[in-house]
């Protein structure tokens, strides 16, 4: 069994590919930074499991191409696709938003998701089998202030997940989209371009969810009968209802 996770140099990428390793996966792994990829393979063939590495960022349409073109035949049996690079950057309203940063998000969010997918599923539709899991958010389920554009390429995520859904329907290909809630990742500290008190403030007086708690749901996803597709899953921390409401002590 082969899983591709896009985004596996931190956060869920990367307890996605750690988990999918104990479950017996080899893996392809991408993202941006090329050491963090070689760490994580040395780790991961340490434990036997077979690993390709693809170093390229997903806005690339070029790059996503080359690499997916480039895979040996054995490798291009992808049972599982994990399109998890995404980030938020910026916080703040509409009329003091970055353009920079805007189209960093929707590049990422949903063209990288776009791009990646749309090399890999002829792959699983050729086989007439595969499993593509999205993950989303609970910002592509409500709006939060100053949330706008990352909110909106999570909508986008949310919409794309369901239009796949059907898409792939004649093919027998699982199409599920997990969509979290507050996580203690890099997520943070991304969105606030690296500043570390922004983004540890987040996560005070309460327990977020982790990237392992998000591995944990991708493997009961892909444990499922062949029959059953889970479309989507929001799931948050105990103290969060949804993007707007949280409990903090």
């Amino acid at each position: 069994m082969i899983a591709y996770i896009t985004g596996a140099t931190s956060g869920f990428g990367l307890s996605i590919a750690r988990r999918l390793a104990k479950e017996g996966y080899n893996l392809i792994i991408t993202g941006r930074r090329k050491e963090r990829l070689s760490d994580l393979e040395k780790e991961l063939k340490a434990k036997g499991v077979d690993v390709r590495v693809s170093n390229y960022d997903v806005r690339d349409a070029d790059a996503v191409k080359n690499a997916i073109d480039a895979l040996p035949e054995q490798w291009k049996e992808i049972d599982v696709l994990v399109n998890n690079a995404g980030l938020a950057a910026g916080l703040g309203t509409i009329q003091e938003g970055s353009f920079d940063d805007w189209n960093r998000m929707i590049d990422t969010n949903v063209k990288g998701l776009l791009y990646v997918s749309r090399l890999i599923a002829p792959l699983m539709i050729e086989r007439r089998c595969g499993h593509i899991i999205n993950i989303g958010s609970v910002a592509g389920k409500d709006v939060y202030p100053n949330g706008n554009v990352y909110c909106a390429t999570k909508h986008a995520v949310d919409a794309i997940s369901k239009a796949m859904r059907i898409d792939m329907l004649p093919y027998g290909i699982k199409v599920s989209q997990i969509c979290p809630g507050a996580a203690e990742t890099e997520f943070s500290l991304v969105r606030f371009h690296g500043d570390k008190e922004k983004a540890d403030n987040v996560y005070k007086g309460y327990q977020p969810l982790s990237g392992d708690d998000i591995a944990d749901i991708v493997a009961y996803l892909v444990a499922m009968p062949q029959h059953v597709c889970i479309n989507d899953l929001t799931v948050t921390c105990l103290s969060q209802a949804n993007a707007l409401h949280f409990h903090k002590k």
